[in-house]
């Protein structure tokens, strides 16, 4: 059985995650089988609770897992999909290998289309739009401020729905049968504003990291977000591969 190296440089929970992720895409464990309780995983492992929670997380993010209630956790899937990958996750679309991360939902509403959203979702000005505010921490450092904004009518049970956990691209495509074919990513500079700067521990007006996407279901723009990082800390990272036949 696979250890946990405490001498190398790699953070306990990557290593945990690399190991199961291994032990998923070798097949060892199958697809449809239950994995080990949070203290098995433990008693395995010689790690804590906190340790695979960060692990196991990070894996329901990415599609590997999924969580049912009151039975436990199981493999959903055991490699990654063919083309470019959409599963995308916040890991994937901005930071490099080694980076697992921890959201924190600030806020989930229903409002309606203000500063050209009506415009920009391609939706009337009298259509609702859904938000949320995520915040997203590395070890309990907050390093990141991101809003999405959704046309209502294309989720409206989306706010009931684990959005702290499960990736957004997941449920809009197994859920709602809403898939996502098409992203665009603009980066610039900017400045914190005063509530950014607070949620980030920064001074106001401190430069950061601006990522605005679109992404696209076909022709229709499904979600745009902005997401303030801070500049300092960690490099976007983006990786495209074509997989060849």
């Amino acid at each position: 059985m696979e250890h946990i190296d405490r001498e190398d440089h790699q953070k306990l929970y990557y290593q945990l995650y690399e190991i199961i992720r291994r032990k998923i895409s070798s097949n060892e464990w199958p697809v449809g089988s239950q994995i080990p309780t949070e203290d098995e995983l433990c008693k395995m492992f010689n790690v804590s609770r906190a340790t695979v929670r960060t692990a196991v997380l990070e894996l329901v993010r990415q599609g590997y897992l999924k969580r049912q209630q009151g039975k436990g956790t199981f493999i959903s899937r055991n490699a990654q999909a063919e083309g470019l990958n959409m599963q995308a996750h916040l890991r994937e679309l901005f930071f490099e290998e080694g980076i697992l991360f921890s959201p924190q939902v600030l806020a989930r509403n229903v409002m309606m289309p203000v500063n050209g959203l009506d415009t920009l979702l391609d939706i009337s000005p009298e259509k609702h739009v859904i938000y949320i505010k995520r915040l997203w921490s590395v070890q309990d450092e907050p390093v990141m401020v991101q809003e999405c904004y959704i046309p209502y009518h294309l989720c409206p049970l989306l706010l009931e729905d684990d959005i702290e956990t499960r990736p957004l691209f997941d449920l809009f495509e197994k859920k709602y049968g809403i898939k996502i074919t098409r992203v665009k990513n603009f980066i610039e500079l900017t400045h914190l504003k005063t509530d950014e700067a607070r949620l980030l521990n920064l001074p106001e007006g401190a430069p950061a990291s601006l990522l605005t996407q679109q992404f696209y279901s076909g022709d229709t723009l499904i979600m745009y977000t902005q997401s303030v990082k801070k500049s300092d800390r960690f490099r976007i990272f983006m990786e495209f591969e074509r997989k060849v036949a």
